[in-house]
């Protein structure tokens, strides 16, 4: 008996051979007669999402920040006192920190990863305080060690940086007051709120051209806004070694340059925010030389 005849000889449960019974589908060898399912849809893929910069964060967003920023004053005192430096912003209650994820890949279990960041103050004055406060000695240490192994960025650093991180890293009272000169005649009006100051952002080169970068600058203008600051301000090197193109799509316009100690031009950027009467929030002073003392310029 061939297999044709051992299926006919025992019939399938759903024909008994009584009238009105379905006969089976005989089965055809390489050919199924009833259609294909439809295929399922593709799961959707999980989008980015910025969120709070955490300390797991710290190995990522030193690493990024060493690769991205090399040639800034920190980054040559090495990685340690770079993580000593970076924790000080999400450990701050004045300024923001942020990563955004994105998805892994297709490996089993492997979830969103960090591909970019984001550090800025929202009250720079009362972060430097903070900062003063609780990561003083702590960068202190750091950096004399770190300083104490390279002489070469030492001697650097003595020439081009003693008087003015001094100053900075003094208590309020103990600093020499100076004559702030008015403005020149036809310059910008001055900000009259706080200013935050977005101090880095950053994302990884095979992360780029998807959003992300702007993701974070926007998420950082939001919150600015939030917190009743009534500008934000940057500054990036001018010209093609810049990132001057990609703020001004995203509304920021260009208020001045400047010259890095090393002699490298700065272009300062500032996007105006809601006015802080939209938001509720109270607008606090700002401190001009705490901007100038938190970037690495």
């Amino acid at each position: 008996m061939d297999a044709d005849q051992r299926a006919a000889a025992h019939p399938s449960p759903a024909h008994d051979g009584t009238p009105g019974s379905r006969p089976p589908i005989p089965a055809i060898r390489g050919h199924d007669p009833r259609p294909a399912p439809a295929p399922a849809p593709p799961a959707p893929a999980a989008a980015a999402a910025v969120r709070t910069l955490t300390p797991d964060d710290l190995p990522f967003v030193t690493a990024e920040h060493l690769r991205h920023f090399p040639d800034g004053f920190f980054a040559r005192l090495g990685p340690g006192f770079v993580s000593t430096y970076l924790r000080t912003y999400p450990d701050s209650p004045h300024a923001c920190a942020y990563t955004i994820t994105a998805p892994a890949g297709p490996s089993p279990g492997a979830g969103p990863r960090p591909v970019g960041y984001l550090l800025g103050v929202l009250d720079p004055a009362a972060h430097r305080t903070h900062l003063l406060r609780f990561h003083r000695r702590a960068l202190a240490a750091r950096g004399a060690l770190a300083l104490a192994v390279r002489p070469m960025v030492a001697g650097h650093f003595l020439r081009t940086r003693t008087a003015r991180y001094a100053r900075a890293l003094l208590p309020t009272g103990m600093r020499t007051s100076t004559t702030v000169p008015g403005p020149a005649p036809g310059s910008p009006p001055a900000p009259s709120g706080a200013t935050a100051v977005l101090a880095y952002v950053a994302v990884t080169g095979g992360a780029r051209s998807r959003g992300l970068g702007g993701a974070l600058v926007d998420r950082f203008a939001a919150d600015a806004a939030a917190a009743g600051c009534d500008r934000a301000e940057l500054v990036t090197l001018a010209g093609t070694g810049g990132a001057g193109p990609f703020y001004e799509r995203r509304g920021w316009t260009p208020r001045g340059s400047s010259a890095a100690p090393d002699g490298r031009l700065l272009t300062t950027y500032e996007l105006l925010l809601a006015p802080p009467a939209e938001t509720g929030s109270p607008v606090t002073a700002d401190d001009p030389a705490h901007r100038r003392a938190i970037s690495e310029r």
